[in-house]
């Protein structure tokens, strides 16, 4: 389905601070379909000026809907392009058209002029299924002379409020709890749902005829500063969000200021208890928390073990001795590098490429001492699972070390060391090339005796599912190819 900017720019002649207008509507309207137990549909004139698309539709949570398919990206018919013209034109809310029969259901059909800048940009059009229609609750009458308010706002260019940030995805909606506030800030209604709300906080009253940021103000744990906030928006004087927390429970406020008419009218605020909400929160930080201290510890055990390994290293005399613990030493400091980027990460997944450089770094000092050769990185590796970067950075260590010694085993040798990195959304391929003496003759990776090779053997093809293939290189040299499917979790 095509997106609101697409429809936008292709079909209509709105500017960018229109479309963004549009963008601030569309992703607060759920609250006026709600409140109005109807269905709206977005309609922006046709770049032609000969008709109307429709760039955007929302469903009512509280009621049935009267639009069973989805019209976005088609073209208004005859009778619906004389509402959207009147709407436009005369610059009001349009109710006068008798009930729909089309689809064999009665829907009253509205449309509402969105005013941006002293300017009709679009209309919206709300259709309300009549056939469940009977005499309205108290709560319904509020809904909807909340949502009557609201598309005054709208046709009045007063909502979306502007400047005001996006409402969250989990910003309260109108069946979690909804509060009607008078002029001086008390309530006028309350939904059972906000009633029971304020009693978790430890409100015994009635909230009808209180004042709601006084009330609010006073539920407030005794050990939590209070917000100054807190009560402009429980009073309903700004379009923002906070939350109460006292008596053990957690109550998120959302204030939607009414102003009709250049007037301030009063307020609605949504309530919703989110206790259970931010008390998982809370479990998955502290979680989160242990396992990047864990990776922490990990590191600096692996530090240990490469120092120790180190100074053992010093204290031997024969050279292949040495030269395999200096080995151990390098794998060590790969899975090292991956538990110290966890350690910083919020979840089990790490920027490769950080790694892939920091290896690259280790290899690059031994190749300062020994030949000069310094690894060049090119692509980028992505996000990886923890599963993937811990044996994938071994083998990338395994195979720069692999060329730097054997590619190039004359000190103060020049050449190229080269790390392409191609990343897809499946898969990713890792190609190790280098300029120097290359493969030698009868080579063959099933039989080669190599630890080191058999360790990238072991990783890529048993642990990570992936394919390994080590070549001659065009031009001279030897180049080493891994493809790993990158969604690939290892078996337990």
């Amino acid at each position: 389905m095509p997106t609101l900017n697409d429809l936008a720019r292709s079909h209509t002649s709105l500017g960018e601070a229109d479309v963004e207008h549009l963008h601030s509507l569309v992703s607060d309207w759920q609250l006026l379909a709600d409140l109005s137990f109807a269905d709206l549909v977005l309609w922006a004139p046709a770049k032609d000026g000969t008709g109307w698309l429709a760039i955007a539709q929302m469903r009512p949570t509280t009621g049935p809907t009267s639009l069973q398919d989805d019209v976005v990206g088609t073209f208004a018919g005859p009778e619906d392009q004389r509402l959207l013209d009147v709407a436009r034109d005369e610059r009001r809310i349009w109710r006068e058209s008798d009930p729909d029969w089309t689809n064999g259901v009665p829907v009253r059909i509205e449309g509402i002029p969105v005013t941006r800048a002293n300017r009709v940009i679009a209309v919206i059009e709300r259709c309300t299924n009549l056939n469940s229609a009977r005499t309205p609750s108290r709560l319904e009458l509020t809904y909807l002379q909340g949502a009557d308010d609201l598309a005054r706002m709208v046709a009045e260019g007063t909502f979306p409020f502007p400047g005001a940030d996006a409402m969250l995805v989990r910003s309260p909606r109108v069946g979690d709890g909804l509060l009607r506030l008078g002029k001086s800030g008390r309530v006028i209604y309350a939904s059972p749902n906000a009633q029971s709300a304020y009693r978790r906080l430890g409100l015994a009253a009635d909230l009808i005829g209180s004042e709601l940021g006084v009330v609010t103000a006073g539920l407030v744990a005794s050990d939590e500063p209070l917000d100054e906030s807190l009560m402009v928006v429980a009073a309903g004087r700004v379009p923002r969000e906070a939350e109460v927390d006292g008596n053990g429970s957690v109550v998120q406020l959302r204030s939607i200021p009414l102003i009709v008419g250049g007037s301030r009218t009063g307020a609605l605020v949504l309530v919703r208890d989110v206790t259970e909400l931010r008390r998982r929160e809370r479990e998955l930080m502290t979680k989160d928390a242990t396992i990047r201290e864990i990776h922490h510890r990990v590191k600096n055990n692996l530090q240990t073990v490469a120092a120790l390994l180190r100074l053992q290293a010093r204290r031997l005399r024969a050279p292949e001795a040495r030269a395999a613990l200096d080995e151990a030493v390098r794998r060590v400091g790969s899975i090292a590098v991956v538990h110290e980027t966890l350690s910083h990460a919020p979840e089990e997944v790490v920027d490769f490429d950080e790694i892939a450089d920091r290896v690259a770094m280790m290899a690059g000092e031994v190749s300062a001492a020994e030949v000069r050769v310094i690894p060049k990185i090119t692509g980028s590796f992505g996000q990886l699972s923890a599963a993937v970067a811990t044996p994938l950075a071994m083998v990338l260590t395994e195979l720069l070390q692999n060329a730097l010694q054997h590619g190039f085993p004359h000190a103060r040798e020049q050449g190229l060391l080269e790390v392409v990195a191609v990343r897809e959304p499946e898969r990713l391929t890792v190609t190790v090339a280098d300029s120097g003496v290359g493969l030698p003759d009868g080579f063959d990776l099933e039989s080669a005796t190599s630890l080191g090779l058999q360790i990238v053997r072991t990783l890529v093809v048993g642990e990570l599912g992936g394919r390994l293939r080590i070549m001659p290189r065009p031009g001279g040299g030897t180049e080493a190819v891994v493809d790993l499917p990158v969604g690939y979790e290892p078996e337990r």
